[in-house]
C-alpha cells in the first residue's frame, strides 16, 4: 500500500546542495536534571540513549525544525530509549508548520523518504508527559505504563486539573512503541494525568507499534491530532480522562504489526473509581483498513470488530464528526449485565455517554443501525436486548448512517478525507456551546476542498503527508523562495498537458523538471533556459506520461521549489 514518494520539501533538499552539517548530541538519563533549564536548538540533532527524564522543577525548550532521535538498543542496557516528563516538569517543543520538531528512531534519515516504511514500527520508545492533574486510580496517583513500577520518577496523578506540562505544536512523533517485555509497550504519545494548563496543538504519531496517544486520566485539550499506520488503537483514553478534543484524525492500515481499534475509551480503574472518563471530541474523522479488509496480524488477528469500543465505565461525547471505511460495526458499548452500574451502557442510559449528529459510512458488518451500534459483554460478545436500546439512541441522537462524500476513500493510495465541497458534510454541522471549540459548520477533522483549494492542517510537516499516504491529489498551491514562485498545475489531475505558472524575480537561467514517485526525472522541460522576470506560463505535455503521481521542480539559482502533478487516466 504504501508509496515511498518525497515531500516537497524532502525532494528540494535532496536535488540542491543538501542540508547543513548537524552535530549530534547524545543525551542520557542524568543529562536533564530537577529545577535546570535546557535548550535544545535546530542546528543539533539530539539522540535519547536508554529512558531519559527531565525531573521535577526541570524546564526543556526545543526550538522549531529540531529532530530528535532515540537509540533501540541503548548503551545503558535500557530496553528501549524514551523521552519522559516527570510530575512538575516542563516542555516546551513549539514547532511550526514549515519548521516541525521530530522525534523519531535512531535510524531514521529525516531527509530520505525512502528508508523507513510504515512498517517501521517499534523502532524506540516513544514521547511520555507526566502531571499532577486528576485520575481515576485509587490513592489519587500510579505509575505510567510501561515504564517499571519500582520507578519513583514515573508516577503521575494528583488534584491539579489546570496542571501546566507545557507547550507541544507542530510534533511528529514517528516509528516507536518498542514493547519493554511481552504486552508492555510503550505508546507514540503517553499523556499521564496531563491537565488543563498544558497546550497541545498540532501533534501527529505514525507508525507506531502500540497505541498513537493514549490519555491516562487528566484534563488536558487536544486540537489537531493525527494517528496514522499503529499496531494498535489509534486513540486510547483511560483512568477518569475528561479533556477536550477537536480535529482528531486516525488512519488505519494493515501493517506487519497489525492493527488496532480507531479508539479504546475506558472509564476508570476499577471501575467505580471516580471521575469516570468523559471527554468531549468533536470534528473527527477515523478512517479504517477498508469496508472488505482483512487481516492476520496484531491484534487485528482475532477480528477487531469495532471501530470504537467503550468500556469499563466510560463516558463521553463524539460530535460533528466522520467514521468511515472499517470492516466491521460501528460502536461497541460494554455492557456487563452484572449488578453495578460500572458500565459504559449504565453510562449512556444516563445520558453520560452519547454520539451526536455523526456520519457512519461503509462498514462491514452491515448498514442499518442495528448493524452498527451494538452492546457487548466483557467476552465482547454482543448483548441483543441492550443492542436496541444503544440503536434506537444513537438513531435519536441524529448520527446518520449515509455517505460523507469525502475527497476520495476507495482508493487506498490516493485516499483524501476531506469532505468535497458540496458534500453533506461541508456545512450544516450544530454549532458547539463550549469556546474552547472552533464552530465550524463542516463535519470531520478537516476544511472542505477540492484539488488545491483548502489544503489539509497536515500538509507540508507531517510523516503522514511526507510519506504520501493521503492527500496525493492535493497541491499546496504556490511555493516560494528567494522571490522565485512557482504555483499548482492546472489542470492537476492532467490529462493531455497541464500549465503552470512561473514568477522571477530577475532574469534568470532556469530548469524544469518533471520527477516520478521514484525521484528519477522522465521529462525537461526547461533546460538551462533564459526566462525575463515577472509571471510566465509554462505548458507541460503529459500524454505520454503513466497515469500516476509525479513532481514539477523549477530550479534556479539559490532556489529550488517543488509541486505535486498527477496524470489521469
Amino acid at each position: 500500500m504504501l508509496i515511498r514518494t518525497f515531500t516537497l520539501l524532502a525532494l528540494s533538499l535532496l536535488l540542491t546542495n543538501g542540508l547543513f552539517a548537524q552535530t549530534e548530541i547524545t543525551i542520557d538519563d542524568g543529562d536533564l536534571q530537577e529545577n535546570t533549564t535546557y535548550n535544545w536548538t535546530s542546528d543539533n540533532t539530539y539522540v535519547l540513549d536508554g529512558l531519559v527524564y527531565l525531573e521535577s522543577g526541570g524546564i526543556l525548550n526545543i526550538e522549531a525544525g529540531t529532530v530528535i532521535k532515540a537509540n533501540g538498543n541503548p548503551s545503558n542496557g535500557d530496553n528501549t530509549s524514551a523521552l519522559i516528563i516527570t510530575r512538575n516538569a516542563q516542555i516546551f517543543a513549539e514547532g511550526t508548520a514549515d519548521a516541525p520538531i521530530i522525534f523519531t528512531a535512531g535510524d531514521d534519515d529525516v531527509t530520505d523518504p525512502f528508508d523507513f516504511i510504515i512498517d517501521d514500527a517499534g523502532e524506540w520508545g516513544g514521547l511520555i508527559i507526566l502531571g499532577d492533574a486528576t485520575i481515576a486510580r485509587t490513592g489519587g496517583e500510579t505509575g505510567i505504563e510501561g515504564i517499571d513500577a519500582a520507578e519513583s520518577r514515573a508516577r503521575y496523578g494528583g488534584n491539579d486539573d489546570d496542571d501546566n506540562s507545557g507547550v507541544l505544536r507542530y510534533v511528529s512523533i514517528r516509528h516507536g512503541g518498542t514493547a519493554l517485555t511481552s504486552n508492555n509497550e510503550i505508546n507514540g504519545l503517553t499523556l499521564g494525568g496531563v491537565g488543563s494548563g498544558t497546550e497541545i496543538d498540532y501533534v501527529e504519531v505514525f507508525a507506531n507499534f502500540d497505541d498513537g496517544i493514549e490519555f491516562f486520566g487528566g484534563t488536558v485539550d487536544v486540537k489537531h491530532a493525527a494517528v496514522a499506520f499503529c499496531g494498535d488503537d489509534g486513540f486510547d483514553y483511560d483512568f477518569g480522562y475528561r479533556g477536550r478534543g477537536q480535529y482528531w484524525f486516525s488512519l488505519q492500515g494493515v501493517t506487519t504489526t497489525g492493527t488496532g481499534r480507531a479508539g479504546e475509551h475506558d472509564g476508570a480503574s476499577p471501575d467505580g473509581e471516580p471521575p469516570f472518563a468523559q471527554p468531549i471530541i468533536y470534528n473527527a474523522t477515523y478512517i479504517g483498513i477498508g469496508e472488505n479488509a482483512s487481516v492476520s496480524t496484531g491484534d487485528a488477528a482475532d477480528g477487531n470488530p469495532f471501530a470504537i469500543l467503550l468500556r469499563d465505565n466510560a463516558g463521553g461525547f463524539y460530535n460533528n464528526s466522520i467514521f468511515a471505511d472499517f470492516n466491521g460495526a460501528a460502536i461497541a458499548v460494554e455492557d456487563r449485565d452484572d449488578t453495578n452500574d460500572g458500565d459504559a451502557f449504565a453510562r449512556l442510559q444516563n445520558g453520560d455517554l452519547a454520539f451526536n449528529d455523526n456520519f457512519f459510512f461503509a462498514f462491514g458488518d452491515g448498514a442499518t443501525a442495528g448493524d452498527l451500534f451494538i452492546a457487548v459483554d466483557d467476552n465482547e460478545e454482543i448483548v441483543s436486548g441492550s443492542s436496541a436500546i444503544v440503536a434506537s439512541t444513537f438513531t435519536a441522537n441524529n448520527n446518520l448512517i449515509a455517505d460523507p462524500n469525502l475527497q476520495e476513500l476507495a482508493d487506498r493510495e490516493m485516499l483524501d478525507p476531506r469532505p468535497n465541497p458540496f458534500g453533506p458534510t461541508a456545512s450544516g454541522a450544530p454549532a458547539p456551546t463550549d469556546n474552547f471549540f472552533d464552530a465550524v459548520p463542516y463535519y470531520g477533522a478537516f476544511v472542505p476542498g477540492n484539488g488545491s483549494e483548502n489544503p489539509s492542517w497536515l500538509a507540508g510537516w507531517s510523516a503522514i503527508d511526507e510519506y504520501g499516504e493521503i492527500f496525493n491529489t492535493v497541491s499546496v498551491g504556490a511555493v516560494e523562495k528567494a522571490g522565485y514562485l512557482l504555483d499548482s498545475p492546472v489542470p492537476n489531475p492532467a490529462r493531455e498537458f497541464t500549465t503552470v505558472m512561473i514568477e522571477l524575480p530577475t532574469a534568470a537561467r532556469v530548469d524544469m523538471i518533471v520527477f516520478d514517485m521514484m525521484g528519477r526525472p522522465v521529462q525537461r522541460v526547461l533546460t538551462n533556459e533564459n526566462l525575463l522576470a515577472g509571471e510566465q506560463q509554462i505548458r507541460i505535455d503529459t500524454d505520454f506520461l503513466a497515469a500516476g503521481n509525479y513532481f514539477v521542480m523549477l530550479r534556479a539559482e539559490g532556489a529550488s521549489l517543488v509541486q505535486k502533478l498527477i496524470v489521469g487516466e
